[in-house]
């Protein structure tokens, strides 16, 4: 099931796309679309419906939880990218965090002020179902409701030269985009074998699959789980294949009025154009 949330002439209305492409409108059903409501009881309830019964709308994409929770992230999880960055593979996860809301599939990602070293990540998203406190790796899927495209944005000169952990490069308003969709995990077939591309302004710029992941989405949650109760709406990134701009050479930096196109198959994709700060 593809869940998201539209913003049409009448507000706000949750939203499934059938086999067609159509949004079909589940407002009769549920008020909105919630971490609440992609836990397992939530999920079969409205894996239920008869989609085709409903009435098809239209309009913007939002970000399709009403209620994000946090967002943590895996840093160097693919081997490829571990290689072009010329960096040693993790015995374990990196984790680390962002400090901002997420953003949706089609909004602007907002260069910061003093921004110079703007970079794009393409990673796939877990969004976590039920609570999941030290659950072995066997369980760990569990607790996932399912997955979306996303783009850990960076500000690498934030990042690397001011000292500290990551999380100064990482949070800045809109560095957190995902969507179009909540894609559950009973929709993925194989979560560790999906082609994953991140285009700017049409011309390739990451192309891998995370068949490459260092630490698979079961490992991550695992892992993550012993040090963090994980919670319904929580968001985890889960590293990026390589072709980032900091890993180009000479490197290659976001400019304002780029447009970044982050496709992962099964999931859909996004599209967003690089915006001056305005405040």
């Amino acid at each position: 099931m593809k869940l998201c949330r539209i913003k049409t002439t009448e507000g706000v209305k949750p939203a499934a796309m059938d086999a067609d492409g159509h949004l079909r409108d589940l407002s009769g059903e549920i008020g909105d679309i919630t971490a609440q409501d992609i836990g397992p009881d939530g999920l079969l309830r409205l894996s239920a419906l008869e989609l085709g019964t409903l009435p098809v709308i239209s309009g913007t994409v939002l970000p399709f939880l009403r209620d994000f929770k946090r967002v943590f992230c895996i840093g160097l999880n693919f081997y490829d990218h571990a290689e072009e960055m010329d960096m040693a593979i993790p015995e374990h996860p990196i984790l680390f965090m962002k400090a901002c809301a997420v953003t949706g599939a089609q909004d602007p990602i907002i260069m910061p002020k003093g921004g110079q070293k703007l970079d794009w990540e393409c990673e796939l998203g877990v969004v976590i179902g039920s609570t999941a406190s030290h659950v072995s790796e066997d369980a760990a899927m569990d607790h996932v409701a399912g997955f979306c495209v996303a783009n850990d944005v960076s500000e690498r000169s934030f990042q690397l030269d001011f000292g500290g952990q990551w999380v100064k490069g990482k949070s800045a308003d809109s560095f957190a985009p995902a969507g179009p969709c909540l894609v559950t995990k009973d929709d993925i077939p194989d979560v560790q074998n999906l082609d994953m591309t991140l285009e700017v302004n049409g011309e390739t710029m990451q192309s891998g699959n995370t068949k490459t992941m260092i630490f698979t989405v079961d490992q991550i949650v695992s892992h993550v789980s012993r040090f963090v109760t994980l919670r319904p709406g929580d968001l985890i990134l889960t590293g990026t294949p390589p072709g980032v701009g900091g890993g180009h050479k000479p490197p290659r930096f976001l400019s304002i009025g780029d447009v970044v196109t982050t496709k992962i198959a099964g999931l859909g994709e996004m599209h967003q154009e690089v915006v001056a700060f305005d405040g």
